[in-house]
């Protein structure tokens, strides 16, 4: 029977020691930076003024873009290859796929099929 208290106090000082562990680990104050942080700035403030004039030059960037169509003529561009695939035009089916197989539903939609060659 003395084996049995034994036990039961060290379990016991094993759980008050495992839960002091728990708290002190729970409750220090992490030094991670929070996930979701925020940065109010006036807008006079020297670092908005800054950003301002980034964005003011990038615009005036865009702003001298010419776009013309001479890429379609280069050699280049005139020796891709479309890899793609066609698509086969299929029957539409039932106006209601979830109605019962017993009602008749409205006449199915056809796809209007292309001139053959």
């Amino acid at each position: 029977m003395q084996w049995i208290s034994q036990h039961k106090l060290i379990a016991a000082l094993l759980v008050v020691v495992l839960a002091i562990g728990v708290w002190f680990g729970l409750s220090r104050n992490s030094t991670t930076p929070p996930l979701l942080t925020s940065d109010i700035t006036n807008t006079g403030s020297p670092s908005s003024q800054s950003s301002e004039q980034e964005l003011v030059g990038t615009l005036l960037e865009l702003r001298s873009v010419n776009l013309n169509g001479t890429i379609f003529n280069d050699r280049a561009f005139m020796s891709l290859h479309d890899f793609g695939t066609t698509i086969v035009a299929e029957p539409v089916g039932r106006t209601n796929p979830f109605a019962p197989l017993s009602q008749r539903s409205a006449s199915p939609v056809t796809q209007p099929q292309s001139p053959r060659r």
